[in-house]
């Protein structure tokens, strides 16, 4: 008599039955890092618009929008560099030095205690200053490259750097609305769609997410820059430069930087030599929440976009709400913790 013969056994159908339901959770934010900032950015709509209802009139979201686009703008650049398991702690300091070009060489000439580049052409200060924000982004890509630095220590070297330079070449001055031509401040001004104020700095950021977020999807640069993130030993191995890419990422950095700085002068109206010194956190804080590793690899452009939203929207519903600004701080610090935490969840996924 024969021995029946036991039918083979699919382990990959038995190791996905045994699957939990927060294993597919966990495999469903892996894929999509997006999800996880998108569901917190709702919860924040909702508690707020519970707490305020002026928090959806179109006055508000018109206003936190024109609050979004400098961080916004700012965490592409901070976005490339991590996607790299880089980071940028000099990129505040990089805007200001660039706007303040910018600014020193488009100011009137007429204007009080000026230096003597004023009264050039404004679309070539902006052209210069933009110049200097891919300067800024050469030079920490060379020193990260060629000597072989971490990108921690070299920005924070870089941060000191360009703030002194500022305070140095520009004489500490800052440069008023009126005293520049309006090219420098026309992203400033907005434009009417319903109810709703739009900045034209706004649609240059949208603008900007969208083709970075189609050239890290579909183009060789962008998923180069995903492979040096995620295994650099790896994408060597397989024929990419590493330290070309690395390098590149710092460029296009800092000509996004020097975009950001032409964007600051419409948003804010005048040119400070002064930094903001939360513009650092605030730009890594929107890239961590947004979804990004800080290990470098994983992450997305439209993350980062929502990342920024949360803290503007953060910012703006507890401010409504009448909480004093320690808690606003407060808030973001514990966004944060809780993002990177999920990320470390999220990387233990199993294929």
């Amino acid at each position: 008599m024969s021995t029946p013969t036991a039918s083979p056994v699919d382990l990959a159908d038995e190791f996905m039955e045994r699957r939990t339901p927060l294993q597919r959770v966990q495999g469903v934010l892996h894929r999509y890092p997006y999800l996880s900032p998108l569901i917190v950015l709702i919860v924040c709509v909702v508690v707020f618009y519970a707490l305020n209802d002026r928090f959806l009139l179109p006055q508000n979201i018109s206003f936190v929008t024109q609050q979004t686009v400098v961080v916004g703008t700012l965490a592409i650049a901070q976005t490339l560099v991590i996607l790299t398991a880089g980071i940028d702690l000099s990129i505040g300091a990089a805007t200001t030095l660039a706007q303040m070009m910018m600014a020193n060489l488009a100011v009137y000439a007429t204007a009080s205690n000026v230096l003597p580049i004023a009264g050039q052409n404004p679309y070539l200060a902006i052209a210069a200053g933009i110049g200097v924000g891919v300067l800024t982004g050469v030079l920490n890509g060379f020193l990260i490259v060629r000597l072989n630095l971490p990108p921690f220590i070299v920005t924070l070297g870089t941060l000191s750097i360009f703030t002194a330079l500022t305070l140095i070449l520009f004489k500490a001055r800052t440069i008023q609305n009126k005293e520049m031509p309006d090219p420098l401040k026309w992203l400033g001004n907005t434009f009417q769609i319903g109810e709703f104020q739009l900045l034209y700095g706004v649609v240059i950021m949208l603008i900007m997410y969208v083709v970075f977020g189609y050239i890290m999807k579909n183009t060789a640069w962008g998923l180069h820059v995903y492979a040096v993130g995620d295994d650099p030993n790896a994408a060597e191995l397989s024929g990419i430069s590493t330290k070309r890419v690395i390098f590149s990422v710092y460029v296009v950095s800092g000509l996004i930087i020097g975009i950001a700085a032409w964007l600051t002068i419409g948003r804010v109206g005048s040119a400070s030599p002064n930094p903001d010194p939360l513009l650092n956190l605030d730009t890594i804080t929107a890239v961590v929440i947004g979804g990004t590793s800080l290990f470098g690899g994983r992450g997305t452009l439209i993350g980062t976009l929502i990342g920024a939203l949360i803290i503007t929207v953060v910012q703006n519903g507890l401010s409504l709400a009448g909480l004093d600004q320690a808690y606003r701080v407060l808030a973001i610090g514990v966004l944060v913790i809780a993002a990177v935490a999920i990320d470390q969840w999220i990387r233990k996924v199993k294929a």
